[in-house]
Formats: C-alpha cells, sequence, structure tokens
C-alpha cells in the first residue's frame, strides 16, 4: 500500500502524575527532514528518538514536538517564570490586537498548559518515565502513519484514475491516423501540382513514405501503454514507490511529447494536449507519495 508524506499524529501517556504529549507532521520532501522538540529532561533520548522516526516515518519534512504536562496539584515541579510571564505578554498582545478584553481568569490556565511552562526540578528522568517518551513518541507515529495510508490510498486512486484517462485518450489517436496519412499524401501532391513540374510517380511514392514514416506513432504508443501498465503494477505492489513512480511519469511524458512533435494532425493534437493535462497533475500528486 502507498503512502502519502502529509499526515498528523498525536499520543498521549500519563505516568506519575504527568501527561507526556508526542505530537508529529509530515509534509512532502525528497528526504527525511526531522524538527525535533524535547523538555530538557528528555534530551537524552532525542538520538532513540530520531531513530525510530526515520526507521518508521522514511522520508518527509516532519516535526514532532514532546511536551509534558504535571496532573497533580502538589508536585516536585516548578513554574518556569521568564517563560510563563512571555506568554502571558503574548496572550496580552493578541488580544490587544484583537480588541478582545483581557480576563486572566480564562488565560491562565491556557498558559499553563503551554509547552514547557511547568517544568521538573530534577533535570533526569527516571527510567519508567524515558519508557513513557518513548510510548507516547511511537503511537503518534501509528497514529501518523494510519492517516499517510488513508491519504495515500486517495491519491494512488487519484493517479490511477488519469493514468487510465491518458490511455483512453492515446486509443482515441488511433482512428484519426489513417485520416492523417491520407491528409499528408494530399498536401504532398497538391503541393507539386502548385509548382507545375513533372515528377517520377515510383519516386515520389517512395519518398511519400519515406516521409510518413517519420511521422509514424507507433512506437510511441505501445511504449506509453507500457508506462501505464507499469505504473498500475508499481502502485500496486512496491512500497514507498513515489520516486519511481515519479520516474516513469517522466517516461509517459517523453512518449507523449514525442507523440504530439510527429502529430501533423489537429485532432491527435488536442489529445495530446489533453494527455499533458493529465500528466501534469500526475506528477504534482506523485511528489505527495512515499
Amino acid at each position: 500500500m502507498q503512502k502519502s508524506m502529509t499526515g498528523f499524529g498525536k499520543s498521549e501517556v500519563a505516568i506519575n502524575g504527568k501527561t507526556i504529549t508526542a505530537e508529529i507532521r509530515s509534509l512532502n520532501s525528497k528526504q527525511l527532514d526531522l524538527g525535533l522538540k524535547t523538555p530538557a529532561a528528555y534530551r537524552e533520548l532525542e538520538n532513540d528518538i530520531r531513530s525510530l522516526v526515520s526507521k518508521r516515518v522514511v522520508r518527509g519534512k516532519v516535526d514532532l514536538l514532546v511536551s509534558v504536562v504535571s496532573t497533580e496539584v502538589a508536585t516536585a515541579s516548578r513554574i518556569d517564570k521568564p517563560l510563563f510571564a512571555a506568554y502571558i505578554k503574548q496572550m496580552n498582545e493578541a488580544l490587544a490586537y484583537a480588541g478582545v478584553e483581557v480576563d486572566y481568569e480564562a488565560i491562565i490556565p491556557v498558559v499553563m498548559k503551554m509547552p514547557n511552562v511547568i517544568q521538573a526540578d530534577t533535570a533526569d528522568a527516571s527510567e519508567e518515565e524515558k519508557k513513557a517518551v518513548m510510548t507516547a513518541v511511537e503511537g503518534a507515529i501509528d497514529k501518523l502513519e494510519a492517516f499517510r495510508k488513508q491519504e495515500g490510498a486517495i491519491l494512488i486512486a487519484d493517479l490511477l484514475r488519469r493514468v487510465d484517462l491518458i490511455e483512453q485518450m492515446r486509443n482515441e489517436i488511433i482512428p484519426f491516423e489513417a485520416a492523417r496519412t491520407e491528409a499528408v499524401r494530399q498536401r504532398i501532391r497538391e503541393g507539386i501540382e502548385k509548382l507545375g513540374v513533372e515528377v517520377d510517380n515510383n519516386r515520389l511514392e517512395q519518398e511519400m513514405i519515406f516521409y510518413i514514416e517519420k511521422l509514424d506513432i507507433t512506437e510511441e504508443k505501445v511504449r506509453l501503454e507500457n508506462h501505464c501498465k507499469y505504473f498500475r503494477e508499481v502502485a500496486a505492489t512496491e512500497e514507498a514507490a513515489g520516486r519511481k513512480l515519479g520516474f516513469i511519469a517522466q517516461e509517459m511524458g517523453r512518449e507523449i511529447n514525442t507523440t504530439g512533435s510527429k502529430a501533423n494532425q489537429h485532432d491527435i493534437q488536442k489529445l495530446v494536449v489533453k494527455m499533458k493535462d493529465e500528466l501534469e497533475k500526475i506528477k504534482e500528486q506523485v511528489l505527495n507519495i512515499l
């Protein structure tokens, strides 16, 4: 199953009067680009967290936030006063900008839940708490992956529908080919008649055959059909095939462009333009596939 690179996941674990929360978001990117924020007490876990994200998420622009909030009244925690004051100042400025009257009874509980306002007095977390952090991170990744699978299924369905349209338009070209060949022959003969010169009909026929063969698009149609089949095969059987599907789309574009350059017939050229339009949408969507 193909996955989207866009997703969101959140998980919470309660332990020893604290709630540890992990939130993860991802967008499309050529490589894994991880932004990680954790409380100071969990800094030693950052390498483990990065390793886990790298293994599970694989690719994408990822932001992961780990936060902890005390759920008990009596704790060995402290309020980070400068951070608390900074949040209050920002809230005041935001409310003033919006023209809303300040209500400290309403905003103080909100500020107390902001990241890192309440911190443990001890810098080191217990082993039990460290395990809880990793459990929260893994839970957030699980939800992210479920989200990505759901989005991936929608993307692949759309991509395959567009591949079907390209194949349909490729087949619509066939009836115009015979008429195109005859039209080319007629234009050449009319041009010669206008010149008023005598020609060797056998030699003329040979030259026309040679010229028309250069305009033949049979190979392009066959290769385009094969690329479409390969696109479906890869989408159905391979994991994390975003890059590969992108390469196949490029090859599809090569055949469509060559067909357009050889078309020499307005009905075929109209179909080529429509195929290019669908292909551009495919290329855009493929960038979101893992």
